[in-house]
């Protein structure tokens, strides 16, 4: 069977999306920067659960994924600053912190377990969605979400991208309303939306 890498996401309102961008495009790292927020084919987003599935398996994950979002409440989130991260490469990213809840900790662990039986972690550089060579760094993401990034590993954030953005950045409120299971890219990000379904009220 066909398979491909995956990430469940939350996606963030407009003006968090907009915030998220133009971030992205203040940063002064490398001169290819590699990830390019936009509205069409790289998404902002707040990363739930990640892994290999099956193409012959994605209505089902649809029809979990519904039933998920009627279980929650649009989620209320507040971002507290910028973060950095080094990949295995020795880049740094910089990261927009989400604060942890535990409405947000529950909504990642129910998915995680009730996907469980659908992700596997043997990311190959076929199954990412990408024109260009898929790096070293993103399938070290994909196939150590599992262990390393979920559960109490699990850290929210929106990834802004590669260098380090040095500002003065206020915490703000935002709301995320939308669930969507994405077609991984390279660097991980969110090139397209498979399948989504709206948090209730």
């Amino acid at each position: 069977m066909a398979r491909i890498a995956v990430d469940v996401v939350l996606l963030p309102c407009e003006a968090m999306t907009n915030s998220a961008i133009e971030l992205n495009r203040k940063l002064h790292g490398q001169p290819d920067n590699g990830i390019v927020l936009n509205k069409d084919n790289c998404l902002p987003h707040v990363s739930l659960a990640m892994g290999c599935v099956d193409k012959e398996r994605i209505g089902e994950i649809g029809r979990i994924l519904r039933a998920v979002a009627l279980r929650y409440r649009r989620q209320d989130l507040r971002a507290v600053g910028i973060g950095f991260h080094t990949d295995c490469e020795g880049r740094k990213l910089s990261l927009l912190q989400i604060e942890a809840n535990e409405t947000l900790q529950s909504l990642h662990e129910e998915l995680m377990q009730k996907l469980a039986p659908y992700f596997s972690y043997d990311a190959a550089a076929e199954m990412v969605l990408s024109a260009q060579p898929v790096d070293s760094a993103t399938l070290y993401w994909i196939r150590g979400y599992g262990s390393k990034s979920s559960f109490g590993g699990f850290s929210p954030h929106i990834t802004i991208g590669y260098g380090q953005l040095n500002l003065v950045f206020w915490p703000r409120e935002f709301t995320a309303s939308k669930l969507a299971l994405c077609h991984l890219g390279n660097h991980c990000t969110c090139r397209q939306v498979i399948v989504s379904a709206e948090l209730a009220g």
